[in-house]
């Protein structure tokens, strides 16, 4: 059956095909990031605290906070794309109007947009403390839908220097 989040259905195929690319992923590995909502246009990373994202006055480190934001709107464009295809960032800006703390960063990523070759997305993150949100960082970027060229299924090894 179709999940539903608001009026966002998005087939059970697309939400595994998603999961599954974010699990290959592995800054977001690294970091301790959970991609927790998946929607159609719509995807939540949650980043907890650890101090080996932080910066030196105690706050969620600027990369760790575009990291999950990159990806969270990453992931809400791919939803949107076909089957046989991926996904890749070309461009993004973000502002970080506050510092970012509190026990998890919330990202979240709504497509503003979706084209047949890019697609414009919306970044939000929140930084989430004693139950209280407070928005840390917004943003926007450009995604490219590589048609015909679908994720691997595994990790690929990195590639060595020549």
């Amino acid at each position: 059956m179709p999940k539903h989040g608001s009026d966002r259905i998005l087939n059970p195929a697309s939400e595994a095909r998603v999961r599954a690319s974010f699990a290959r992923q592995g800054l977001m590995r690294h970091l301790g990031a959970e991609l927790h909502l998946v929607e159609s246009g719509l995807v939540t990373i949650r980043l907890p605290y650890r101090s080996e994202l932080t910066q030196q006055h105690g706050f969620f480190h600027a990369g760790a906070t575009s990291a999950i934001a990159d990806s969270a709107g990453g992931y809400a464009g791919y939803t949107l794309f076909p089957d046989d295809s991926s996904v890749l960032t070309i461009e993004f800006k973000i502002n970080l109007v506050a510092p970012a703390q509190g026990e998890l960063l919330e990202a979240i990523g709504k497509v503003v947009r979706s084209g047949r070759s890019l697609t414009i997305c919306q970044m939000e993150v929140f930084g989430i403390a004693d139950g209280k949100r407070t928005l840390v960082a917004i943003g926007q970027q450009t995604l490219m839908c590589m048609h015909g060229k679908p994720d691997p299924q595994e990790v690929l090894a990195p590639a060595t220097p020549t």
